[in-house]
């Protein structure tokens, strides 16, 4: 199993338990090397001490022999027998002493072999020993000295042989032991030394194993990372490791494609934006312009508008006027058949007063021509308009009826009176036919009177229509007015959209979304 697929807290715990497993065998083989020191040292100190005894206890033979010969050859000297019995026994005492102790401390069937052959010599000797201190005692000296050569010295002999057997197996032992302690300490400093150069090196394998199993996927990582910092999202992280750091690194994958996905989503809308803000602006100028040129128009028609007003208004004024001239006239002609004497001086005032309507109706006749005129250039200014203008179309359509029928109306009263001017013109030679004529211009000055009225309406039809076309009109300036500072509005606001789109663009497009689109500088 590859390190990659372990946890990193899996891997510290293989790493720090291999060292601590290594570390507790260390410690398992220094304890047992520490008692085996301790058992080898104690067995050394013992073979010591058993030599030591075993050295004092042939010293003190030696010295008690010694002193046994001094007492068997001074026959004749009680003081030395004196001097030397108390101390023999006081010896004798001390080696049985120390008999007793090696006795407890020899171990090993040689060596008990040796202490009871050594007991049975000092046994056999103190026996002899006896028998010349008897005869001493006794006061056969030749009898002592005799025992002293053929039975104590002997013994005593073969005592201390043993002694040296003993003292030397024992001395033997102590070296061997001794040295074996020695070899094995060292033996033991040795492997110590090898189990702990082991350690080491193991730590130091696991160590860097580990270390470079963990700080690898990290620099691949802090690399990703400082890449995506930099706008580079061109790259593909894919990482097979199931620990830790592959989890990051995949996580780095799926953060770096869910950015390159959302910066091509906002490079293709700041796109769309900027190119939509665009014609958007581009409509608004055009709007703009088209705006300004309608509410021009509409200041012309406004302008065109007030002057067909005052020359409706004049138009009424002089309907009016010939109504009233009518209305005399006719009084006249009512009056002409009782006073034909004065249908002279009648026709005559007829005769003025036909000439001014003449002139009123030539007057009324040039109005109804310019208000045609005017209701002409105000359809046309209409029809620019659009579906803004429609209503102001019906009207101006309405105007120019009128005015064609103020025209035709004209046109009739000036034949009219025409043919009155003739009549009052043959007046002097028709008198005799005064009465029926002044029943013709009643008639005639009834319908003259008739059609001024017709006139008078139509012409404050005219006033009125002409009224609410400047009223549409004023309105159909203020909200060009209002639609041109909306479209203002509207421009500069598409202007700041474009110009936000542009900055928008410059930031994403800092990122690399692949290896084919390098990212442009902001």
């Amino acid at each position: 199993m590859s390190l990659n697929n372990l946890r990193i807290a899996t891997r510290l715990g293989l790493g720090f338990g291999a060292v601590l497993v290594l570390l507790l065998f260390i410690v398992f083989f220094a304890w047992r090397q520490l008692q085996s020191t301790d058992a080898g040292l104690t067995a050394s100190l013992s073979s010591q001490q058993q030599a030591g005894l075993a050295q004092e206890w042939k010293g003190k033979t030696e010295l008690n022999v010694a002193r046994a010969v001094a007492i068997a050859k001074s026959s004749g000297q009680p003081e030395v027998q004196a001097y030397f019995d108390p101390l023999v026994k006081q010896t004798s005492a001390e080696i049985g002493v120390i008999q007793k102790q090696l006795e407890g401390l020899v171990s090993g069937d040689e060596g008990k072999t040796l202490m009871t052959t050594v007991a049975r010599q000092r046994e056999d000797y103190i026996a002899k020993r006896n028998l010349v201190f008897g005869a001493i005692k006794q006061a056969d000296y030749l009898l002592a000295e005799s025992l002293l050569k053929e039975k104590m010295l002997p013994a005593s002999t073969a005592y201390l042989a043993a002694m040296d057997k003993v003292h030397a197996f024992h001395t033997t032992r102590a070296a061997q032991e001794s040295t074996t302690l020695e070899a094995g300490i060292r033996t033991a400093g040795k492997v110590l030394l090898g189990l702990l150069g082991l350690a080491l090196a193991l730590g130091a394998t696991m160590a860097f194993v580990i270390t470079r199993s963990v700080t690898v996927p990290l620099h691949e990582g802090v690399a990703a990372a400082a890449t995506i910092a930099e706008g580079d999202l061109s790259q593909t992280l894919i990482s097979t490791r199931r620990d830790e750091l592959g989890d990051m690194l995949r996580t780095l994958g799926r953060m770096q494609a869910a950015l390159r996905t959302l910066v091509g989503e906002v490079r293709s809308s700041t796109d769309s934006i900027q190119t939509a803000s665009s014609e958007v602006a581009m409509g608004n100028q055009d709007l703009s312009a088209r705006t300004e040129q309608t509410a021009s128009n509409l200041q012309q028609t406004a302008s065109s508008m007030e002057q067909v007003t005052g020359t409706v208004k004049h138009t009424a004024d002089a309907a009016l006027q010939a109504k009233q001239l009518a209305l005399s006239a006719a009084e006249v002609a009512a009056r002409g058949g009782s006073v034909v004497a004065q249908v002279v001086a009648t026709m005559e005032d007829i005769n003025g007063s036909s000439k001014k309507i003449a002139d009123i109706i030539g007057v009324i006749d040039g109005i109804a021509f310019q208000t045609n005129i005017l209701a002409l250039n105000a359809a046309v200014e209409a029809a620019r308009a659009g579906e803004q203008g429609r209503g102001f179309a019906v009207v101006a359509g309405e105007v120019r009826s009128l005015a064609q029928r103020s025209a035709t109306a004209a046109r009739e009263i000036k034949g009219l009176i025409g043919a009155s001017v003739d009549k009052v013109a043959g007046g002097s030679r028709l008198v005799a036919d005064a009465g029926r004529t002044m029943t013709e211009i009643v008639g005639s000055v009834q319908r003259v009177s008739d059609i001024i009225g017709e006139i008078t309406v139509a012409s404050n039809e005219q006033s009125s229509g002409i009224s609410q076309i400047n009223g549409a009109v004023t309105q159909l300036d203020q909200m060009t007015q209002q639609n041109a500072a909306l479209v203002e509005e509207s421009a500069a606001a598409a202007e700041s959209l474009r110009e936000q789109a542009a900055r928008l663009s410059q930031v994403v497009s800092t990122f690399r979304l692949d290896a084919r689109t390098p990212a442009m500088a902001a």
